[in-house]
């Protein structure tokens, strides 16, 4: 199983800029979407079925033109769920799941945290999808959770860890909760393969910062243990330029 993830800023403008072409081109079994910013009404969704993938689910949020998930399959799931049953993450459409044989792959857009009042929204999300992962996981120990988590775990992974040791996306209380979140039981998969510096998957418009690789690495493929012996390779698709995010792919032997 190929799977991409890619938080687009935006579906309809990742569209204009090609971004089935390039689908094409790295051909995924499944492919998770951040920040759609697009209801399902306002997409051809016939494109995506052209481009091979008849199977599309999209959980946008209530409020038009902000955040949503989706999740493109070639194959049929066997079960798909749309939120976490949890009012306030629903309300901002950041979680979908599909089923698959003995493999759930969730899309997932953690919360920014812009200024203290979504800092502190961003937190508690944090320890409330923590709690949801590990009941999830009683159920469906094979879990992947995919998506833009806006948080850089380690020093390796910002291209200025000292100057932006106090932003949102760095902080301590984040960085903490990310690697407690792998403690729980998932793997990086990235670092599982790559222990490079200067490997990120997000970079400012602003001041050349993509040119110069003044980047954070915010999205993150998280693989449940009982997968490790499945993991066969995770890289960073930096080439592809259609957000200001770029996409990750993670490939699972059968």
């Amino acid at each position: 199983m190929k799977i991409v993830s890619y938080n687009v800023n935006g579906i309809r403008a990742a569209l204009r800029k090609d971004f089935l072409q390039w689908l094409n081109a790295v051909d995924p079994d499944v492919v998770c979407l951040q920040e759609i910013k697009a209801n399902e009404e306002q997409l051809d969704l016939s494109l995506f079925e052209a481009a091979g993938y008849p199977y599309h689910y999209w959980f946008s949020a209530q409020k038009k033109g902000y955040s949503g998930v989706a999740i493109l399959s070639k194959q049929k799931p066997d079960e798909v769920l749309f939120g976490t049953g949890i009012d306030y993450m629903d309300f901002e459409g950041r979680n979908i799941t599909v089923h698959f044989n003995n493999v759930s792959v969730m899309s997932m857009y953690l919360p920014s945290g812009t200024n203290l009042a979504r800092l502190e929204h961003k937190l508690t999300y944090m320890d409330d999808f923590q709690k949801y992962a590990d009941e999830f996981r009683k159920k469906h120990p094979n879990l992947i959770v995919l998506g833009d988590y806006n948080i850089c775990h380690q020093a390796i992974d910002i291209h200025n860890p000292v100057g932006l040791k106090n932003v949102s996306g760095f902080l301590p209380v984040e960085r903490e909760w990310i690697g407690n979140f792998i403690k729980s039981g998932f793997i990086d998969s990235f670092r599982y393969f790559n222990k490079e510096p200067e490997n990120y998957t997000w970079w400012s418009y602003r001041a050349n910062a993509r040119n110069n690789n003044k980047g954070w690495r915010l999205d993150y493929g998280m693989v449940a243990e009982p997968l490790s012996d499945k993991l066969k390779r995770s890289v960073i698709l930096s080439e592809a330029k259609h957000s200001d995010h770029c996409p990750i792919l993670l490939e699972l032997n059968d």
